[in-house]
Order: structure tokens, then C-alpha cells, then sequence
């Protein structure tokens, strides 16, 4: 894998965020955006938590719903991946939406 970035309380590969932003439009610097979006959601993802837990963050880049793929590595949020997804755009709606309840 490639080096190592830290930005914040954030860390990811650097050639994994440019893959990222090649194949779905965002870089993982630019994700770490959706962290701010006090109307975010977060979820664990079970298919990938066998090793270290993992989960999904839901959250507004620029006005649009990304999913945010990341695990814990203390002291980081270790960033995985990110995109624009249908899917979690409709789990970001679904809750936000039982929250204004």
C-alpha cells in the first residue's frame, strides 16, 4: 500500500484516495466533510468487521449524501473508502426522517 496520511484526527492511504476519486468521484480528504453533517448516520458494517470493526457514516459532501467506509485506529479514524451511493442516500433519508418525528 501506499503512504500514510494524516490530516486531523483522520488517516488513510494516499493511493487508495486517489483510486477513490478516479473510480467514484471523491477523494478522501474531501470525505472527511460528511464528519460535520450533524444530521449524519452511522452504521456498523457486519460484512466487513471480522478482523476490526468497521463501519459506514452517512453524511452531506457539498450538498450530496456520501457513505463513508472507515474503523477506529486509535488515536485515527482510519478513512477506507467513500462515494456517492443510492443506497446510502435512502438509509441517510430513511433516519433523518424518523428523527424529524
Amino acid at each position: 500500500m501506499g503512504r500514510t496520511i494524516r490530516w486531523g484526527r483522520f488517516e488513510w492511504d494516499e493511493e487508495k484516495s486517489e483510486l477513490n476519486k478516479k473510480v467514484h468521484g471523491l477523494n478522501l480528504k474531501e470525505a472527511t466533510e460528511a464528519f460535520r453533517d450533524p444530521d449524519r448516520v452511522i452504521a456498523i458494517n457486519e460484512r466487513h468487521s471480522q478482523e476490526e470493526q468497521r463501519f459506514y457514516l452517512m453524511g452531506l459532501i457539498n450538498g450530496r449524501v456520501a457513505p463513508i467506509r472507515f474503523t477506529y485506529r486509535e488515536p485515527y479514524v482510519r478513512l477506507i473508502g467513500a462515494g456517492y451511493w443510492r443506497k446510502g442516500r435512502k438509509i441517510y433519508e430513511k433516519e433523518n426522517k424518523k428523527r424529524s418525528r
